[in-house]
């Protein structure tokens, strides 16, 4: 046999054999969730304070607000969000055609909450990609929660 040959076929199984040859960690490693993305749990509270800020000042939907403990508020919307965006957290509370349900809400009293939102993430300089995909995960609720 060539002696190339022999040693570059030695080489590969000494490779293969000690598992030393793997596809760069870029290759196999999945890519990070828009939890990790968001900057995870600390980031998420941090948003959500901003957003329920920014939606306790506007006229078109803090009214809807008013009765809420910020705090349990607070929680369930965390837990919310992470757990739509990939995180390790798990939402408790109720779903939301039930939490939602005789009240209501019309479709430009939630585009007003997303926008609030919105405003969150501007604030906390969010980017648009993540951003996007943040709102467009609120966006699929929308119909168990406006008209119930």
């Amino acid at each position: 046999m060539n002696p190339l040959l022999l040693h570059a076929t030695l080489a590969l199984l000494a490779c293969i054999g000690l598992a030393g040859c793997t596809a760069p960690a870029s290759q196999t490693a999945p890519p990070p969730s828009l939890y990790e993305r968001l900057g995870g749990r600390p980031a998420l509270e941090a948003l959500v304070d901003d957003a329920i800020r920014n939606l306790s000042v506007d006229p078109r939907i803090n009214r809807r607000f008013q009765a809420a403990d910020a705090g349990h508020l607070k929680n369930n919307l965390v837990d919310l969000l992470c757990q739509r965006a990939g995180g390790p957290c798990i939402y408790r509370g109720r779903n939301m055609a039930d939490v939602h349900d005789g009240m209501q809400i019309r479709d430009d009293e939630f585009d007003a909450l997303l926008e609030d939102i919105a405003r969150a993430f501007d604030q906390h300089k969010v980017p648009a990609p993540e951003r996007r995909e943040a709102l467009a995960a609120l966006e699929q609720m929308r119909n168990a929660i406006v008209g119930h």
